[in-house]
């Protein structure tokens, strides 16, 4: 019987690139976009589409009727926003908005309503976190709210393991991609980057519930 793999936040870079790879390998993709551009490209792909804006807590509030009755084998939280200041410039507030509603607050209220469907299927639910996240050998503050919202991605996953013993959830790096956020200089495609990201997924061990791990399955030795 093939998977069931949902992708949230879908519509580009990392998360349409996990959508293309899964769907190429034959497994059913269910993925999530804020538009109808979005959406548009991912039915092109053979995905079944969802409207969703995880920036949203009403958007996000209608996602577990939407996946009434399903059993999820692979989860992605993709959806993901950067700001670029430093600790010299105090973040405004709607920018901090911006930032922890999308990278943080989102993933925490998706976890409720999507951790019990991969819990019913014994699989796995990822979240795409950053390097930057890690808080030993942080050399700068460059991006520094984004930074902290990853540390706290990593942070409400680890925390929510222990509620969903049957299911496995993992916060994971992608690398440094070349996408709109990582920019042209990046060393890492997209297709590289996700397909060791999905060797990784596809080979979890229960040992590395809960865990920060890098995209080809290495634990980072410090949150």
């Amino acid at each position: 019987m093939r998977s069931t793999v949902l992708v949230i936040g879908a519509s580009r870079g990392i998360g349409l690139e996990l959508v293309r790879q899964y769907r190429e390998a034959g497994a059913r993709v269910i993925a999530t976009a804020r538009d109808e551009a979005g959406l548009q490209r991912l039915r092109a792909l053979g995905a079944e589409t969802l409207t969703l804006d995880v920036a949203s807590p009403t958007s996000v509030s209608g996602l577990a009727w939407q996946l009434d009755g399903e059993k999820i084998d692979i989860a992605w939280y993709v959806a993901g926003v950067m700001d670029r200041a430093g600790a010299t410039t105090p973040p405004t507030q709607p920018d901090f908005d911006r930032v922890m509603h999308t990278n943080v607050l989102g993933a925490m209220q998706t976890i409720p309503q999507v951790a019990p469907l991969v819990e019913a299927a014994g699989g796995t639910f990822a979240f795409i976190s950053s390097a930057m996240g890690q808080i030993g050998g942080v050399e700068s503050s460059f991006s520094w709210v984004y930074r902290t919202s990853k540390a706290a991605l990593n942070m409400a996953v680890a925390a929510a393991q222990s509620d969903y013993p049957g299911a496995t959830l993992v916060a994971i790096s992608p690398g440094w991609v070349k996408t709109d956020m990582g920019g042209e200089g990046a060393p890492l495609t997209v297709q590289a980057s996700v397909a060791a990201m999905r060797k990784t997924i596809a080979s979890i061990q229960p040992i590395q519930k809960g865990a920060f791990l890098n995209y080809d399955g290495r634990p980072f030795d410090t949150w």
